[in-house]
């Protein structure tokens, strides 16, 4: 497993969901410069760490691990079936929209 991909995607799902370590690391139970050590490859994390990230951060550990997968595909469907389960009709029909276009 790269550590380093891994923290990089922490980073970015936290900074994208508007969160900074301090407020992760509250979530997770953990502290903040545990959370830094990770996102810096300065530590590895364990499975009970990551799940708990994971799950602070409305996200699977597929999708956390998927840059490392040599098909990610799957990952990212079940990212995007995710998050489309949040929103609302008219907002997935302009989705939809999109997706026709691109």
């Amino acid at each position: 497993m790269n550590y380093k991909k891994l923290g990089l995607k922490i980073k970015e799902i936290r900074i994208s969901r508007g969160l900074t370590q301090d407020t992760l690391a509250e979530m997770v139970s953990c502290n903040t410069s545990h959370i830094s050590n990770i996102e810096n490859n300065h530590t590895k994390v364990s499975l009970n760490v990551l799940l708990a990230i994971a799950n602070a951060l409305n996200t699977s550990i597929d999708y956390l691990l998927s840059d490392q997968y040599e098909n990610s595909s799957l990952a990212l469907d079940n990212e995007v079936l995710r998050a489309l389960r949040t929103c609302d009709s008219e907002k997935k029909e302009k989705i939809l929209k999109m997706i026709e276009i691109l």
